[in-house]
């Protein structure tokens, strides 16, 4: 089912007072502007049209405008119309008060868990912080992944929202005491149950990403090999059921007690999996490649996950967000990126400094010049 935003509406987020956008028949969208005009923050408030902290992880009153002075970010909203197919849902979501720690979502103005929003709307996103992707944490690269998971299978948001939250508790006991071994008992079972869930969902989507990626042979972005080290996908990769998977999640965390204690962190589970991506045609791994290179799989691995759900019937295909991501790709791979977007008749929405990157684009998406949080559409 094509998803797209038809409207979007801004009060007091980051750098914008007020700002009101609407887009002719969900095509893409490119924003264009000097450094500081605003044109992050804007796919930043669309991020916030899915659960989580945003595409720059941040404290949800710090998206709050603040004017010099202020001690505190203000309340902010983001809201939006979204046409799915023939509907149209209106959805919003920000915070009440200023300096508010959790916002309120809202859809049809009923208040909602913010994982609901994944019913309406799939996001995607690549930004310049990803470009080090490869190079520095594995959290980041899972956190990465699980993103393309979420895209495909909504309920790996709420898992992996009680895994970490479970996960929490049980250091907090162990570190902090009493270590009362009922508490722990029960903490592992839900976090055996929730990881092995979050495992099987992650290794179906990698499954079909490889799957997707051998179909894209023709494509001129590298074709990149995956893989998901960790014990609990490596054996839902080899069919193991998800009781048998529970079973030695739980196993690996009671051995791992005194550890975790002592070291003041988790260090077996599901959240320790690393997204393994190596360049097929080099046959290096990314973390080895140019940063070209790694820009160009990271790159294909988006596109990938977008082909496979822009087929699909009856869910939402995903809306991308790609920050900054035409100025480092050479000409003929911008071209490649406008035509498979088009093609794939995907919402994206594009940002970069000048309008001569997009020029391949004009006629087929809606160019908006950014200026100091204000927004003009363009021909």
């Amino acid at each position: 089912m094509r998803s797209a935003l038809a409207r979007l509406q801004l009060t007091d987020f980051r750098s914008y007072d007020h700002a009101e956008l609407a887009v002719a028949d969900g095509a893409p969208v490119y924003l264009f502007g000097p450094n500081g005009a605003g044109k992050t923050n804007l796919i930043e408030a669309i991020s916030f049209l899915a659960p989580g902290r945003g595409l720059r992880n941040a404290a949800i009153a710090e998206a709050g405008r603040r004017e010099p002075g202020e001690p505190v970010g203000r309340a902010w909203s983001v809201s939006a119309l979204i046409a799915n197919g023939d509907d149209e849902i209106r959805a919003g979501t920000g915070i009440e008060a200023p300096g508010a720690a959790r916002r309120t979502v809202r859809i049809e103005g009923e208040t909602v868990a913010p994982g609901r929003l994944l019913e309406q709307l799939r996001l995607v996103w690549l930004t310049p912080a990803q470009d080090r992707l490869f190079v520095e944490g594995r959290a980041e690269r899972l956190r990465f992944f699980d993103r393309l998971v979420f895209a495909d299978e909504p309920m790996h948001a709420a898992h992996v929202s009680t895994y970490e939250k479970a996960l929490r508790e049980r250091l907090r006991l162990l570190t902090d005491g009493p270590a009362d071994t009922v508490w722990l008992d029960a903490l592992e079972a839900r976090l055996s149950e929730v990881g092995a869930r979050v495992a099987m969902s992650r290794v179906r989507t990698l499954k079909a990403l490889r799957d997707e990626i051998e179909s894209r042979a023709d494509r001129p972005f590298p074709q990149a090999d995956l893989g998901l080290a960790g014990p609990a996908e490596k054996a839902a990769e080899a069919g193991q059921d998800e009781a048998r998977i529970a079973s030695g999640i739980r196993e690996a965390m009671v051995r791992s007690r005194d550890r975790d204690a002592a070291a003041g962190r988790s260090l077996s589970g599901p959240h320790r999996t690393e997204l393994e991506v190596s360049h097929r045609e080099r046959g290096r791994p990314a973390a080895e490649c140019s940063t070209g290179e790694q820009k160009a799989l990271i790159l294909n691995l988006v596109l990938a996950q977008g082909a496979r759900l822009s087929r699909a019937k009856s869910d939402p295909n995903p809306i991308l967000l790609l920050d900054e991501v035409a100025a480092h790709l050479d000409p003929s791979r911008r071209a490649a990126l406008f035509d498979e977007i088009t093609a794939l008749k995907l919402q994206a929405w594009l940002t970069g400094t000048e309008a001569a990157l997009f020029e391949d684009l004009k006629g087929r998406a809606q160019g908006v010049r950014v200026e100091a949080g204000r927004l003009t559409t363009v021909e």
